[in-house]
């Protein structure tokens, strides 16, 4: 039964405009629904998000979480058939307690202005994924979402202390605790943090704040080759040297960029890497980072000046808009083990040579997480062997298929590989216990089709 009457009736915000549901269908992946959604609520509260969810498991109509759209493996793809439902206008930041270090906010706040409200306090919201001025924190959790300074300060994961959680069943869930520590019952926050949607809908959260460190010093390097800068960032962790930032970037996109900016990076060396340190003593360990770099890079740039440095950034900031500028991409994301990630390098680039699809590749190369871009092509060669074989080689270096983009449903035929029948089976036993109904954005992550 499809019938909305009941639901919309009660509702103050929702829309079965057709331009309105196309725009609420898709996300950054790419990905084409096979439809188009019955309707989009817009959630402006708690009680529109439990009315929603509590007629949907009545009527076994889907429904779609969605914050900003800006996930790239489909997570939020809605079809023919189901409920989008809006968190985007649940966007307060409902308290900042600057002496316990915590703010409670709506999942609907951008990730940047959390950070911006924060820094009133001097403090900071340590995730900062690429998609920060845009994502939401409730879209950054559900895909338990990174970013450049994660190597330090960990994913969305280790920021969430509490959740209220909309359930399966339109119950409401309170997980977690707002102090620092305890270990009461099952962690059922982590279980929630990365379930893309489909355990339950976020309505709000309680995550920590670090305070904003007193200096930061910025690095910039050039190699000859990318094995050469990988295995740098091997020797910075036996150093016993721990950066907030270790990025690379790989000559296809040191190239993209100068297409697109007018450089010349490219000719500096074949692979760049990024490193950044903070906290007090900031300076001197750079100091020791930089002699690390040096021994090895063909250039080394440095800078303990906040607009400096921001321009030494900016060249990490600008891979992925200048490789968007090419066509259309697939982001992937994949981890290896930090002693793998140069064989991940050179195995992407045995892939390019194999199969003729252009790769760009940056990581997050202090915790192994690489994201090759795969460039599609109007006339150039079919990307699926391509993809399948950057998976597979994330699987053999005893990696993983996904470490902050999330399944979605661009990698579920892939989840068995990884998990193993007995995991997956428990996991999807979980889920029908938070949702008995499976119309939590169903046919995502490990639910089936």
């Amino acid at each position: 039964m499809t019938d909305l009457d009941g639901l919309l009736s009660g509702l103050p915000s929702w829309s079965t405009d057709p331009a309105d549901l196309a725009r609420a269908g898709v996300d950054r992946s790419g990905a084409v629904p096979d439809g188009l959604p019955l309707v989009v609520v817009h959630a402006t509260g708690t009680d529109d998000v439990v009315r929603t969810v509590s007629h949907a498991a009545a009527h076994g109509i889907p429904v779609v979480p969605r914050g900003a759209g800006s996930g790239v493996s489909g997570g939020a793809l809605a079809g023919s058939g189901t409920i989008v439902l809006d968190l985007s206008r649940l966007n307060r930041i409902v308290e900042i307690r600057p002496d316990d270090g915590i703010a409670v906010v709506e999942p609907g706040v951008i990730t940047a202005d959390l950070d911006r409200a924060a820094a009133e306090h001097g403090l900071r919201y340590a995730p900062d994924p690429a998609s920060a001025a845009f994502s939401t924190i409730g879209g950054n959790i559900a895909t338990n979402a990174g970013g450049l300074r994660c190597v330090k300060y960990g994913v969305t994961r280790d920021s969430v202390l509490a959740l209220d959680v909309v359930t399966g069943t339109g119950h409401l869930l309170r997980t977690g605790r707002t102090t620092l520590k305890g270990v009461t019952g099952y962690d059922l926050t982590s279980l929630v943090v990365g379930s893309e949607g489909t355990l339950g809908v976020v309505v709000g959260a309680t995550v920590k704040l670090l305070p904003v460190p007193l200096a930061t010093a910025t690095a910039t390097a050039y190699f000859p080759d990318t094995r050469t800068a990988v295995e740098a960032v091997t020797r910075l962790r036996r150093r016993g040297l721990r950066p907030s930032t270790i990025e690379f970037l790989d000559h296809a996109t040191l190239t993209a960029i100068d297409d697109a900016q007018g450089g010349d990076l490219g000719t500096r060396g074949r692979a760049f890497l990024l490193v950044r340190t903070d906290g007090y003593g900031a300076e001197d360990e750079m100091a020791a980072v930089v002699e690390v770099l040096k021994a090895t890079a063909t250039v080394v740039e440095t800078s303990g000046d906040a607009a400096a440095a921001e321009a030494l950034l900016a060249t990490r900031r600008q891979a992925l808009p200048s490789i968007e500028r090419l066509g259309r991409v697939l982001i992937e994301d994949v981890v290896v083990p930090t002693t793998r990630l140069a064989d991940a390098v050179a195995g992407i680039e045995r892939i390019v040579r194999d199969t003729g699809v252009r790769i760009f590749t940056f990581a997050h190369a202090g915790d192994g997480n690489l994201h090759p871009i795969v460039l599609v092509e109007d006339d150039g060669p079919p990307v699926g062997g391509a993809v399948d074989a950057l998976f597979a080689l994330a699987l053999d270096l005893g990696g993983t298929l996904t470490g902050e983009h999330g399944i979605g449903v661009l990698k579920r035929d892939w989840l068995a590989a990884e998990l193993g029948g007995t995991s997956l089976d428990l996991q999807r036993r979980i889920k029908s216990v938070f949702d008995p109904a499976g119309v939590l954005n169903p046919g995502k992550a490990i639910t089936d089709r």
